[in-house]
């Protein structure tokens, strides 16, 4: 059965089985702002929401080694804070984003994230010892305004959810009002095993770079 995720909290990663995990999956699930609008109000006005999933991959002495992030994001501005422009494969092909998207749902929830990080964590690289996972608003909304971000963690691919470990809906949370940008949880090395701890710290970023540097410089020896 998943668990809600509290900020601090950790869990191990292993299947209902016992066995250690090998495909796990961060997964975000956000609406477009729906509003009346046109004659008399029987119109519906969309605002589209673009929410980007990213992750920041440390080394063993906690420098950033690789990074996966939106190629859309424009490289002159990524350049003002040392980082490359944005790919959504990591180096080794160990993990992987479906893509960006720039809207959210619009008309519901559908019930399926809008983009997914996959790891195959039995491919990252030893010198890798932290995976962080994020989420920055590129739009002027805080999370306090978008219908539902709901972010979770499971086995399986992005196309088949086998089992999912934790959850936590950010929309919902009153500490995230006037956040646009969130440190959502780490993989981590701990004697030969994987396991995931949950952050949960919102920050007023306005951009990836802000967060990626943060994360380098205050989270490096989480």
């Amino acid at each position: 059965m998943a668990i809600n995720l509290t900020k601090g909290q950790r869990i191990d990663l292993k299947k209902s089985s016992g066995t250690s995990l090998t495909d796990f999956c961060v997964g975000v699930n956000w609406g477009a702002i729906e509003s009346r609008g046109g004659f008399l109000g029987l119109g519906k006005k969309v605002q589209d929401i673009d929410l980007d999933l990213s992750a920041a991959l440390l080394d063993t002495n906690g420098q950033l080694c690789d990074y996966i992030y939106s190629p859309l994001y424009r490289p002159e501005i990524l350049s003002k804070f040392g980082l490359p422009a944005g790919k959504l494969t990591a180096a080794n092909g160990a993990l992987k984003h479906t893509g960006d998207d720039l809207s959210g749902d619009s008309g519901g929830d559908d019930g399926l994230d809008n983009e997914i990080i996959t790891v195959n964590l039995a491919g990252v690289p030893p010198e890798v010892g932290q995976i962080f996972f994020f989420l920055n608003n590129c739009g002027s909304e805080d999370f306090s305004q978008i219908p539902y971000a709901k972010i979770r963690m499971f086995e399986g691919s992005p196309t088949r959810v086998k089992e999912v470990f934790a959850s936590y809906n950010v929309a919902s949370e009153q500490q995230y009002q006037g956040k646009r940008a969130l440190i959502m949880g780490r993989l981590y090395r701990k004697n030969g095993e994987w396991k995931f701890a949950a952050i949960g710290d919102a920050t007023e970023d306005t951009f990836v770079g802000q967060t990626v540097a943060r994360i380098a410089i205050e989270y490096k020896n989480a």
